[in-house]
């Protein structure tokens, strides 16, 4: 078991925790400012036990000079200074005389943002690789390391695996939290098990597929991902996303799991994304020019009695296309019936997170995670590195 920020004495300590900032921006403007808010319980019970906070995140990716300006963490501090009602100190240098000036003068119960750790990345991507000078130089601020950002944890970088080598180090709420619902979800011995899986490609989610189907009693396949799978039964697919590289995969899995997997029988079908001529059709019936964009009616009341009886629920990946208004009912039905039946459901990050946003109640369910590519990999039965670094308890 993992140490957690709770087995360390934190007064007058300096506290680097590693947050997960990475929030969407529109022209410096913050639009969903939900990972700043899952960060703060961690950070006031740091503030409160007396620590002196050091802050660490990424925001986007840096590969030029033009993406500084546009991933500048400045805006999140602003932000995270309102909403946890307290002033936060802004370094925006990630080394050097002024970063260590400012760390130097905090006081306890103090918080001081660092900016955004990828800065590193623009000459030698030292962040991203785990550049062991730089983890020393950032582990060398501060007195104990604790990761809160679940959503990097399957990465190997310098702000988390790197500080993690040079200090004692534990796991904040968030990600204490996050291992928790998934291996609570995972470990409990209640049937029927269901896995529903959707999103765009079936190469992205192989692993999970293979480890989730030896635990699992039924497997639904929505999304872009079910269009490979349906070429793999020879069904017609029209002009639907195809993932060729997965097609053996999904020949193989079709051919052991058959009793397990169930794909649409019918879909929302146009000429393109942007057209307003929406059908619905059978799998069967599909024609060349056809490109399917969300689960049909029939798949909707298919998927629901598979589900009537299910005691839990993994979903990752919506149903459809869910950002255009036209293709929003498979995964709004899906999510409503869960809901609506109390059924345990855990919902994977990245775009199933922010479906369930835009189109459902988020506190209905058992647990959304946060992280996209952690939650995958965790639930492929990965170690993640930002989390098996950590110190063990004793």
């Amino acid at each position: 078991m993992k140490k957690t920020i709770k087995d360390y004495q934190l007064e007058n300590k300096k506290v680097i925790i590693r947050v997960d900032f990475n929030v969407p921006m529109k022209e410096g403007i913050i639009t969903d400012d939900t990972r700043i808010k899952r960060a703060i319980p961690t950070i006031k019970y740091a503030i409160e036990n007396g620590a002196k906070v050091i802050l660490l995140s990424h925001l986007g990716k840096v590969k030029e000079e033009s993406d500084l300006q546009k991933n500048d963490l400045y805006p999140v501090s602003i932000r995270l200074q309102e909403l946890i009602e307290k002033e936060v100190f802004f370094s925006n240098k990630t080394r050097g005389k002024e970063l260590e000036e400012k760390v130097s003068s905090l006081k306890k119960g103090e918080i001081l943002l660092i900016q955004n750790t990828r800065y590193e990345d623009l000459i030698g991507k030292k962040e991203s690789t785990c550049n062991e000078e730089l983890a020393k130089y950032w582990a060398s601020l501060g007195d104990i390391f604790i990761n809160d950002a679940y959503g990097t944890c399957h990465r190997k970088h310098a702000s988390n695996v790197g500080i993690a080598n040079y200090l004692p180090s534990g796991i904040g709420f968030l990600v204490e939290e996050e291992i928790n619902k998934i291996d609570g979800i995972l470990e409990e011995d209640t049937h029927p098990f269901v896995v529903i899986m959707g999103g765009a490609k079936v190469h992205d989610k192989i692993k999970v597929i293979k480890n989730l189907i030896q635990k699992c009693d039924l497997l639904l396949i929505g999304g872009g991902m079910a269009y490979t799978f349906l070429a793999a039964r020879n069904y017609p697919i029209g002009k639907s996303i195809l993932d060729e590289e997965s097609m053996e995969f999904c020949k193989e899995i079709l051919n052991t799991e058959e009793a397990k997997i169930i794909l649409p029988v019918d879909h929302l079908v146009s000429g393109s994304i942007t057209s307003d001529k929406v059908s619905i059709k059978r799998i069967c019936d599909t024609t060349e020019l056809d490109m399917g964009f969300d689960i049909g009616p029939q798949t909707i009341q298919l998927f629901k009695e598979k589900l009537s009886s299910a005691k839990r629920v993994i979903i990752n990946g919506p149903m459809g296309c869910f950002e255009n208004p036209n293709y929003q009912e498979g995964t709004k039905e899906i999510y409503q019936y869960l809901t609506d039946n109390h059924i345990k459901t855990l919902v994977g990050g990245g775009d199933s997170a922010a479906s369930v946003n835009q189109l459902s109640n988020p506190n209905k369910f058992y647990h959304i995670s946060t992280g996209g590519g952690a939650t995958l990999e965790y639930l492929e039965g990965t170690v993640l590195p930002g989390i098996s670094v950590i110190d063990e308890k004793k």
